[in-house]
């Protein structure tokens, strides 16, 4: 997945339309399964944003780094971890990322760059700029990039972390996927800015907007701002406009935006944006397309076949990786 230069050719596309539809049916399956209790706690859908994290994605290295929020399942697919081993840790499975013990909203996965995903809003900002800084004084030449929401724009957390990935010019990439709405408020409500990138200036560094349904607009502008953070020049903020077609969760299914508002984003569709460029733009046959939507659906549902095979946790591993490795004795003292 490194940066090429130059615009993707065909083949290149399709692999991008395949990891977005990839997305798709993964999100559309946890939601199903949770409807059907085979889910516990919530799934937070990142259907009609999939053009963000994959945009972002393609331009990093395997070993670049990425952290993520309460709505990850996107990040952690478009970063290349398997589908099969993330929905076995969505349903509690012992064979998932982390056991089963993370769910939905805490994949970790260290092979893959995944430092972790944070319900709490903002949560992996700051974790984002310290993985940066920490692997440049290592020697290595990674870049971390840091989603989060617009509502997480607004936290101390961001500031703070943003104010100091501009003095120590960590190579951090930090992409705000301003999907227009919290739970039941737009986003006027609550920030006075019309771009969040603006808030870039304050710290010195780089803001963009991006239209987050454009792949290819997402990957050009991740692109540029991790060759700057790779070269040593600092962090860019990189503000992704796109907007979740589905409910908050699958928790909070009760719709309170407009419904004529999300039929004018759903016309706007980033699969279908590319779907109908590969098709007039490139000469990709219909049924191409068709068999890269059929063969995801395969995998989808291997997938769960795997996890829903799989075992849950031994109630005996419980504290298993709970807790550190304590360097404390039984009498209290440092062994």
């Amino acid at each position: 997945m490194a940066a090429p230069a130059t615009t993707p050719d065909l083949e290149h596309l399709a692999a991008l339309y395949r990891r977005m539809a990839l997305i798709r049916a993964f999100e559309l399956r946890c939601m199903a399964l949770f409807q059907e209790k085979l889910i516990r706690g919530s799934v937070h859908p990142y259907v009609g944003m999939e053009a963000i994290a994959v945009g972002v994605c393609d331009v990093l290295r395997e070993d670049d780094l990425i952290t993520s929020t309460h709505r990850g399942h996107g990040h952690c697919i478009a970063k290349g971890l398997e589908t099969h081993l993330m929905m076995a840790e969505i349903t509690g499975r012992a064979t998932g990322y982390c056991g089963g013990k993370g769910g939905s909203m805490h994949i970790t996965a260290m092979r893959h760059g995944m430092l972790g995903a944070d319900a709490i809003v903002a949560g992996s900002v700051a974790i984002a700029v310290g993985a940066a800084h920490g692997r440049r004084l290592l020697g290595a030449d990674t870049v971390t990039v840091a989603f989060f929401g617009d509502g997480a724009s607004n936290q101390g957390v961001f500031h703070e972390a943003a104010n100091l990935a501009a003095v120590l010019k960590a190579p951090t990439v930090f992409v705000c996927e301003n999907n227009a709405w919290a739970i039941s408020m737009p986003i006027e409500r609550a920030i006075a800015v019309p771009d969040i990138a603006v808030r870039a200036e304050g710290y010195g560094f780089p803001g963009v907007v991006v239209d987050g349904n454009d792949v290819l607009a997402m990957r050009e502008a991740a692109a540029t701002a991790v060759e700057r953070a790779r070269a040593g020049h600092g962090p860019t903020l990189i503000e992704a406009k796109s907007f979740r077609v589905r409910p908050h969760s699958a928790a909070t299914p009760t719709e309170t935006r407009p419904a004529e508002l999300i039929e004018r984003w759903q016309a706007r569709d980033p699969l279908l944006h590319l779907a109908t460029a590969l098709r007039d733009e490139h000469g990709l046959a219909p049924d191409a397309i068709a068999a890269l939507d059929a063969d995801v659906e395969r995998e989808i549902e291997q997938a769960v076949a795997f996890a829903l095979g799989s075992p849950v946790p031994d109630p005996e591993t419980a504290l298993a990786d709970v807790y550190a490795p304590s360097a404390w004795n039984a009498g209290g003292r440092l062994a």
